[in-house]
């Protein structure tokens, strides 16, 4: 009996993971069996932690057989043999771009590599996935336990916008990531809170803190608004800032899935969500962008 299953390869940080498993779900509403690879990517160094367990996912995972099975990656002599011959008869598939691939979904037996980052993929099903990303199981560390639940307790109490600011390794990506989120989009995008909201309070989620709370005295001397850097998690606690930035009335993204998905998580219809008006350099992605986005260049102008 031949088994049907697809295989998706875990990648990435808590943002990626997350586009990942929505893709999971949506095939898992298709009909088909589906398991993740999630340890080709996270054997090396540097690899991000695997974060879903803080929404109580368990997700299935492909044994060592079953990937060597579907990348037609065996040692024996004689595999070695016919490949050499023939050729790899892997079912390893790349997502066509970073835009929504159709292909995705009719593929079988197939290991789906990519980022899948668009709510295309999953727009038919949203109310499964959000089901899915409820924090189930939020453990916070008891040194900063009271400061992230007054950090909750204010941004609960106003009309609280969250500000993603990514640096760290978009510095080193300058190439890809850089020049995009630039002062002159978020000074437009604050602007733009400021006339939407009649009392805005900013909460800036980064992973470069000390940069932050200098540019924050900026922003405060210009604007009369008060700006607050939330600090205390770190790469392993990072969804701490992933459930409170949810939590915000507003949301000035980064172009980075982190913060993409710290405001699709705010399930609020009134929501305001404003987002760079590009998100990679020399690469198109039109299907990143969600219908309620208002995007701004890096000049400043909104689109």
């Amino acid at each position: 009996m031949v088994i049907v299953m697809n295989i998706i390869r875990m990648s990435g940080g808590i943002g990626n993971q997350m586009f990942q498993y929505a893709l999971y779900l949506k095939l898992v509403s298709l009909g088909k069996e589906v398991k993740f690879d999630d340890v080709t990517e996270y054997e090396l160094d540097n690899a991000r932690p695997i974060m879903l367990s803080v929404f109580g996912i368990d997700y299935p995972k492909a044994g060592k057989e079953e990937l060597i099975r579907m990348t037609d990656a065996s040692m024996h002599p004689l595999s070695r043999l016919r490949r050499k011959i023939f050729g790899r008869k892997s079912g390893e598939y790349h997502e066509r771009s970073a835009d929504y691939d159709g292909e995705v979904l009719e593929k079988d037996n197939a290991y789906l590599c990519g980022c899948f980052q668009s709510e295309r993929y999953f727009k038919d099903i949203e109310p499964r996935v959000r089901e899915a990303y409820q924090f189930r199981n939020v453990k916070i560390p008891g040194h900063i336990e009271e400061r992230i639940r007054e950090y909750g307790r204010q941004i609960e109490a106003c009309a609280s916008v969250s500000i993603h600011i990514r640096r760290g390794d978009y510095l080193d990506a300058a190439d890809v990531y850089g020049g995009i989120c630039t002062d002159a989009y978020y000074n437009r995008a604050i602007r733009y809170m400021m006339e939407k909201y009649e009392d805005p309070h900013f909460f800036i989620f980064t992973n470069d803190a000390f940069w932050a709370e200098k540019w924050c005295e900026v922003r405060e001397r210009e604007t009369g608004r008060p700006f607050r850097v939330v600090t205390g998690t770190n790469e392993e606690t990072g969804y701490i800032d992933l459930m409170l930035m949810s939590q915000c009335k507003a949301h000035i993204i980064a172009n980075s899935s982190f913060s993409w998905w710290g405001a699709w998580l705010d399930a609020s219809p009134e929501k305001c969500v404003v987002a760079p008006e590009k998100w990679q350099n020399g690469r198109e992605c039109r299907d990143i962008y969600t219908e309620d986005m208002i995007r701004i260049s890096a000049s400043g102008k909104i689109r």
